[in-house]
C-alpha cells in the first residue's frame, strides 16, 4: 500500500481533515509477498507491512482494502472501520497521536454524515458533517465548559443557535460566520437581557434593553450602533403598569414585523436543535461585560415613579431628552403598533430572500424606465407575444447597459412591457410613483403563504403593490390569456379580477429560476381589515386550521358566519360583475379562483368575544355609523381607493340623495370614495344558528355596521390533466360538489351561487 496522508487543521476549533488513501498496489508489498499471495487472499483478513513503515490489516478484494480494516500511518495515526474501492466509506475511528479523534460515518474517504470529533483539549463536537467539514445541526462543547447548540455551514457557525456560558449568560438567536449577527436574544446571569439586532457580536440595529436592578430596573427601546445606543429611544422605568399591556403589545407587534426576534420561534428551534452544535469565533468579553452596565452617566437606582423619558443618543452620548406623559406614551405606542401591525416581515440585510429582493427592485427599475420614454401608443397584437419582451444580464460589477449592484449575477427577462404598462396606465399609475413604490429606498415585506402554493409573497411598503412568485405552468396560463385578459379589463372597468401590472423572471447565478407578477393590493386602505377570507363556494377543507387567528390569518368558507346586506343596486351592480368575470374565466378554462373579502368593523369592542378583536386603536375614530353624504365638490378631501378606475356608486334607493353619487363618511376619520369592491358599507348579521348558539349570541349584538373590499384572486389556474385527475380521485372519495378541483362551468356557477348566499337581498336601506 502506498502511503496516506492525514492532515490536521484545527484553527479556533474548526477541523480541516484531507485524508488520501491509494489502492494497494503488489508492488509496494515486502520481497516475500508475491501476487499469487495476494490473490489468494482475496475477501480473508491479512496483514500487511509497507516499506514506509505503514500498516493495513483487514479484507481486501482485488489490490484494494474492502469491507473492515485497520490503517496505520507512519506518524501514529490510525484508522479502523469500513472500506470500499480502497476508501474510508461507512462508519470508522480515525485517531491522531495528538490524542484527538473523530469516530462516526465516512463517504468516498471524506468525513461526511453523522459523527463526533474530540480535540486534544477535550472539546468536543457531536453533530453533521459534510466533505470534512462540520455541516448541518451540532452540539458543541469547549474545554471551559461553554456549550453551543446551532447550525454550521461549510465549516463555519451560520443560521440559529444557542450559546451558554459558564458562568450563566445564554445567547439565543442567530450567527453569522462565527459571529452573534441577526435577530436575537442575549439574557446575563443577573436577568440583564437585550433582544434586537446583532452586527458582528455587537448590539446593532434595533432593540429593546431591559435592566433587572439597575436603574431600580427599566426597559430601553430604541436603537445601537456598534453596542453603543445611537439615535431615538425610550426608556420606561419599572413600575408603570398602566403602561404594561400597551407596552408588551407593541413589543409583540415589533416581533410579529421581524424587528425583534420572536422568543417563540427561537423555543421551537431550540427543540429542533438535539445534537447540534457552532464553534465559539467570536469574543464575547465586551457583551459580557456590558451585562447590568449602561453607557449612561446616571449610575444610580431610580425613584419607581420617574417618569418615561424619550431620549437621543449619539454614538452613545446622551445629547437630548424629553418627559412623556403616560396618556401620550399610551396612545403613541398604540399608534406604532398599528402601524408595525401590518402583515408581513421587513426584508432586511441578512434575511433569506435580501438578495432576491435586490434583484427584483432592480430589475423592475431598469424595466420601467427602460419603456417610459417611449411613447405611448395603442396596444397590437405582436406585443402579447412572450417573445415581445426582452432579457438582460446584470453582473455584480456592472455593464454599459446595467448599474454595479450588491446583489449577486442575474439574468432578468420582462414578458410583454408594452402592455403591462397599458394596464397600468390604464389604472392611472405614474411610472415614479411605481417605482417608488416597489423600488425605493425602503425595503419590501415578506409574507408567508396563506395557499398550498408554496409561492413567496411581497408587498410594497406602501402597501400598493403585492409581488408573487408563479410556476411555470401560471406563467404560460397569464400569457396564453393576456389579450383577452387586457380586452376584459378594458371593456368592464368595475372588473373584480386581479389587477396585474408587470410579468417578470429573474436567474441567479445560483440557478434557480424565479417567476413574478406585480399585482394591485385591494386591502391598501386608511382602514384597518379586522378579517378576511377566501372564498371558493367548495366545503372539502374550507376552514382555517391555525389555533390561533389574528387579523393577518386568511379565513375561508367555513369560518364564515356572516351574511352581508348592501344597498340593493350595489347589491345587483356586484352579482353582475362577479357573474361576468367569472363567466370570462370559464371561457379561458380556469377554476378554483376566490373571492377575497375584507372587513373592517366600526364597533369592534363588540366582538371581543366572537371574533377575538380587541379594539386597542379605535380610540381615535367614532367607533359607531356609517354615514353616506353626496359627492364632495372637492375631490382633493376624497380619499380614492389604490389603482381604482371603476365609477362611483349611486344611493339610488335613498330618498335624501336620489340618484346621486355618494361617499362613505367616517366621522373623525375621513371622507371615503365608494366604488365596486371598495370602501362599500354594509351590514353585518351572524347567521342563525352557525356557530356559537344562543348564549354565543348574546355576548355582542346582531348586526354590525362594516365597510367591505373585496375581488377575485388566484385566476391562474387552468383545468388541466393534473386537475381532471385530483377531481376523478376526490370524487370517488368526497361528494364531488364538496371539492374544488371541478369543470370550470359548474365551479363558476356554485362560485356565484355561494356568493349570493353571502350577500343576501335586502330591501332596507344601508
Amino acid at each position: 500500500m502506498s502511503g496516506s496522508e492525514a492532515a490536521v487543521n484545527d484553527v479556533q476549533g474548526a477541523v480541516s481533515l484531507s485524508v488520501r488513501t491509494k489502492s494497494l498496489d503488489h508492488s509496494t508489498l515486502s520481497n516475500d509477498q508475491s501476487k499469487s499471495r495476494l490473490s489468494e487472499l482475496n475477501g480473508t483478513d491479512y496483514h500487511i507491512s509497507l516499506p514506509s513503515g505503514e500498516q493495513y490489516s483487514g479484507s481486501l478484494v482485488g489490490n484494494s482494502p474492502e469491507g473492515s480494516g485497520t490503517y496505520t500511518w507512519s506518524d501514529g495515526s490510525t484508522y479502523e472501520g469500513q472500506w470500499r474501492f480502497g476508501v474510508r466509506h461507512g462508519y470508522g475511528k480515525l485517531q491522531w497521536p495528538s490524542g484527538a479523534f473523530y469516530e462516526g460515518e465516512f463517504s468516498g474517504g471524506y468525513i461526511n454524515g453523522s459523527g463526533s470529533y474530540t480535540r486534544s483539549d477535550r472539546a468536543v463536537y457531536n453533530g453533521r458533517w459534510r466533505l470534512n467539514l462540520k455541516h448541518g445541526l451540532g452540539y458543541q462543547t469547549y474545554p471551559n465548559g461553554d456549550i453551543f447548540e446551532g447550525s454550521w455551514i461549510k465549516g463555519a457557525p451560520q443560521g440559529h443557535g444557542k450559546y451558554t456560558w459558564t458562568n450563566g449568560n445564554v445567547y439565543m438567536g442567530n450567527v453569522n460566520g462565527g459571529k452573534i449577527s441577526g435577530k436575537g436574544t442575549l439574557t446575563w446571569t443577573n436577568g440583564d437581557s437585550y433582544e434586537g439586532s446583532w452586527l458582528d457580536g455587537h448590539m446593532h440595529g434595533f432593540g429593546v434593553y431591559t435592566w433587572v436592578k439597575l436603574y431600580g430596573g427599566g426597559t430601553y427601546v430604541g436603537t445601537w450602533t456598534r453596542g453603543l445606543k445611537d439615535g431615538k429611544g425610550t426608556f420606561y422605568p419599572k413600575g408603570r403598569k398602566i403602561l404594561e399591556s400597551s407596552q408588551q403589545m407593541y413589543l409583540n407587534a415589533l416581533r410579529k414585523r421581524g424587528l425583534l426576534p420572536d422568543l417563540r420561534k427561537q423555543n421551537n428551534n431550540n427543540r429542533v436543535v438535539n445534537n447540534v452544535s457552532l464553534e465559539r469565533r467570536w469574543s464575547m468579553s465586551e457583551i459580557v461585560l456590558e451585562g447590568g452596565v449602561d453607557d449612561d452617566d446616571e449610575m444610580m437606582n431610580i425613584d419607581i415613579d420617574m417618569p418615561i423619558l424619550e431620549r437621543e443618543y449619539m454614538q452613545g452620548v446622551l445629547i437630548s431628552e424629553l418627559v412623556l406623559s403616560d396618556r401620550f406614551c399610551k396612545r403613541r405606542e398604540k399608534r406604532l403598533a398599528r402601524e408595525i401591525k401590518r402583515p408581513g416581515e421587513q426584508i432586511i440585510k441578512g434575511h433569506r430572500s435580501y438578495d432576491l429582493m435586490l434583484s427584483l427592485q432592480l430589475g423592475i427599475r431598469y424595466s420601467v424606465g427602460r419603456i417610459t420614454p417611449i411613447p405611448m401608443r395603442e396596444v397590437r397584437t405582436a406585443d402579447f407575444d412572450p417573445r415581445s419582451g426582452y432579457m438582460r444580464s446584470f453582473p455584480k460589477e456592472g455593464s454599459p447597459q446595467t448599474p454595479p449592484h450588491q446583489s449577486e449575477d442575474f439574468k432578468w427577462k420582462d414578458y410583454c412591457p408594452i402592455v403591462f404598462r397599458n394596464l397600468r396606465a390604464m389604472f392611472k399609475i405614474d411610472a415614479a410613483d411605481y417605482m417608488m413604490s416597489i423600488c425605493g429606498n425602503d425595503a419590501l415585506r415578506e409574507l408567508s403563504s396563506p395557499g398550498k402554493s408554496g409561492s413567496i409573497f411581497f408587498m410594497s411598503q406602501d402597501d400598493r403593490f403585492m409581488i408573487k412568485t408563479l410556476r411555470k405552468s401560471e406563467v404560460k396560463v397569464l400569457l396564453r390569456m393576456l389579450q383577452n385578459y387586457h380586452l376584459h379589463q378594458c371593456r368592464y372597468e368595475n372588473t373584480l379580477l386581479t389587477k396585474f401590472f408587470g410579468l417578470h423572471r429573474i436567474i441567479p447565478s445560483s440557478g434557480q429560476k424565479f417567476r413574478f407578477v406585480v399585482m394591485g393590493n385591494m386591502f391598501c386602505t386608511e382602514l384597518r381589515i379586522h378579517r378576511r377570507f377566501d372564498l371558493k363556494g367548495s366545503s372539502l377543507g374550507r376552514s382555517a386550521n391555525k389555533v390561533e387567528i389574528d387579523e393577518n390569518t386568511i379565513l375561508k368558507d367555513l369560518d364564515l358566519n356572516y351574511c352581508f346586506y348592501l344597498e340593493p343596486s350595489w347589491r345587483d351592480s356586484l352579482l353582475q360583475q362577479i357573474e361576468i368575470d367569472s363567466k370570462f374565466l370559464e371561457s379561458e378554462q380556469i377554476m378554483d379562483y376566490s373571492l377575497l373579502l375584507g372587513i373592517h368593523y366600526r364597533a369592534p369592542q363588540n366582538l371581543r368575544y366572537g371574533l377575538g378583536i380587541v379594539a386597542e386603536d379605535e380610540d381615535e375614530i367614532s367607533p359607531r355609523g356609517l354615514v353616506l353624504v353626496p359627492r364632495g365638490s372637492d375631490d382633493v378631501s376624497v380619499i380614492v381607493g389604490s389603482h381604482i378606475r371603476g365609477s362611483r356608486l349611486r344611493a339610488t334607493t335613498s330618498s335624501t340623495f336620489g340618484d346621486e353619487e355618494v361617499d362613505l363618511l367616517l366621522p373623525g376619520t375621513a371622507r371615503l370614495q365608494i366604488q365596486l369592491g371598495v370602501n362599500m358599507p354594509a351590514r353585518a348579521e351572524h347567521i342563525p344558528g352557525h356557530d356559537g348558539g344562543s348564549t354565543h349570541r348574546q355576548m355582542f349584538h346582531e348586526a354590525y355596521d362594516v365597510v367591505l373590499y373585496l375581488g377575485i384572486i388566484d385566476i391562474l389556474q387552468e383545468y388541466n390533466t393534473t386537475k381532471k385527475i385530483e377531481h376523478a380521485y376526490k370524487s370517488v372519495k368526497f361528494n364531488s360538489v364538496s371539492i374544488s378541483a371541478v369543470d370550470p362551468t359548474f365551479y363558476s356557477q356554485r362560485f356565484l351561487g355561494f356568493i349570493k348566499k353571502v350577500f343576501p337581498p335586502n330591501s332596507v336601506v344601508v
